[in-house]
């Protein structure tokens, strides 16, 4: 069966698959080729007649990265003609029903809004709710920052994906009634990257009256980049291309294929994350964690959290963890916390006699390769979702943490509660997606995933993810830190691994 729309643009023809009508691939945006290549977003063109509304839109070019077929991100349409969104809607037009906008993550380089695990039939079903997913530039087409070291050759902020959020977010207001959705009850979510756009949309006045509430999954500020780092990638770029920093406007023009070569060298030689937000004093105007302490959130309902052992994704890429000896977990860990203390004592050193105290206390395995996982889980993940859970809480009482436990077992996969195992859960796509088999599709892998479905809808609908199905949850502050565990027990719990997030407090900015 067939749907129709009329929106400002023109009607959209979609269909229905299962009682939910959905629409895919419609343009927010004109699409940023020629010209417009490098430059914020510009409101999209109409069109006449009905518009194919069955297919999803081509995703960003994608990057060279390994974990892209374990986690079943496969994005089959790749072109800079990327600026569109899905929805999916119990019933178009009547009603005012809650709106959940998706920003996928894949450290800004991969991903698409149209994979499997964000199919958002089953939450749209089951929440009476409409869902939608975004497609932004990803790489050097959203994420380019040339305005510092090009003399004004390519005059970009790094922060022109961020702008096609703010696009999507602003078709969403005026559009979404007619697809049954209420733009005054806008959550926005996200996860790994997503969720760190997420965070920035938080302070960005331009996203400030876009949206409602905010779901942040293993992501947070401290990810952002400074206009310097992103310098340095715009320079590693032009080096790669053999092109100098006063004639970078060359890049307006070259083939998409040669920019998208060029990043994947440049990135390559960095184990950093390479692109993202820049934290540029204009678009993203403070300081990201001064901007949250400062209240830019205030009134804004947040839930975020983070998978127990994120980093064991990536633990195949870098095989000498499991040869790690105490003198390289050591020196490992002294990258992270340079300096030494009052007591002389460097904080590599007793950042690893923190963490393998504080895990024999628990029974944990305190091998130094379990001891760097849980400690660069922590870096990269929990300890900024906590700082910001914590800022953000001194402005809003409806601030909520998780920590997600469900182990992955699949013996050709990452185990144990891995970045990204969450989504299936949350999305109810378990059977449709790789990493709900990589979650292992267990009649209790699919009641927890109906527990964390309903916390999310009721926290889209009310700013609190209270339901029956789940014990009490109370709001995230300090000195109690209530988190819900999420996985094969469902259990409130003060503080958990708070030895940890104490120790790293003061390294968070």
């Amino acid at each position: 069966m067939t749907a129709r729309v009329q929106t400002s643009q023109g009607i959209v023809q979609g269909t229905e698959e299962g009682g939910v009508q959905v629409f895919r691939g419609i343009p927010f945006a004109r699409p940023p080729v020629g010209p417009l290549r490098f430059r914020p977003p510009e409101p999209p063109e109409r069109w006449s007649g009905v518009r194919d509304a069955t297919r999803s839109g081509p995703g960003s070019y994608q990057a060279n990265r390994p974990l892209a077929p374990i986690l079943g991100i496969i994005v089959p349409e790749q072109s800079e003609d990327c600026l569109s969104l899905n929805v999916w809607t119990p019933g178009a037009g009547g009603g005012a029903r809650p709106v959940l906008v998706w920003i996928h993550g894949g450290a800004w380089v991969i991903g698409s809004g149209s994979e499997p695990a964000y199919d958002g039939a089953a939450l749209a079903r089951r929440g009476d709710v409409v869902v939608v997913t975004v497609n932004y530039r990803l790489g050097v087409f959203g994420f380019l920052r040339g305005r510092e070291l090009s003399g004004g050759a390519l005059d970009t902020t790094g922060n022109e994906a961020m702008l096609d959020l703010v696009a999507a977010l602003e078709w969403v207001r005026d559009e979404i009634a007619a697809f049954g959705g209420d733009a005054a009850n806008v959550t926005i979510m996200g996860e790994s990257a997503g969720a760190v756009n997420v965070a920035c949309l938080l302070t960005m006045p331009r996203a400030r009256w876009l949206f409602h509430k905010a779901v942040m999954e293993s992501g947070s500020l401290n990810l952002t980049r400074t206009p310097e780092a992103a310098g340095d990638v715009f320079r590693r770029v032009l080096d790669e291309l053999g092109v100098a920093p006063e004639q970078a406007a060359k890049l307006i023009d070259a083939p998409a294929e040669e920019l998208l070569g060029a990043q994947n060298r440049a990135t390559q030689k960095s184990a950093l994350v390479t692109f993202g937000p820049v934290a540029d004093g204009a678009i993203i105007p403070r300081r990201p964690y001064d901007a949250i302490t400062a209240g830019a959130a205030a009134g804004i309902p947040v839930l975020a959290g983070t998978n127990l052992e994120e980093m064991n994704l990536y633990r195949f890429l870098d095989p000498s963890i499991d040869t790690l000896d105490e003198e390289g977990l050591v020196m490992r860990a002294t990258a992270l916390f340079p300096g030494s203390g009052p007591d002389g004592v460097p904080h590599g050193r007793r950042a690893v006699d923190v963490y393998r105290s504080a895990r024999e206390a628990r029974g944990d395995d305190v091998t130094p390769a379990t001891v760097w996982l849980a400690m660069s889980t922590d870096h990269i993940f929990r300890a900024g979702t906590t700082t910001l859970l914590e800022r953000q809480a001194a402005h809003m009482p409806q601030t909520y943490a998780y920590l997600f436990t469900w182990q992955a077992t699949a013996p050709d996969k990452p185990r144990g509660a891995v970045h990204a195992l969450e989504l299936p859960f949350v999305f109810g796509t378990l059977d449709v997606s790789e990493i709900g088999r990589m979650a292992g599709r267990t009649p209790a892998a699919y009641a927890l995933s109906e527990r964390m479905q309903d916390a999310w809808l009721a926290f889209a609908r009310s700013g609190s993810p209270r339901t029956e199905s789940l014990p009490a949850w109370e709001p995230y502050a300090p000195p109690r830190r209530a988190t819900m565990l999420l996985g094969e027990l469902c259990e409130q719990v003060d503080a958990p691994r708070e030895t940890e997030r104490a120790f790293w407090a003061p390294f968070i900015a």
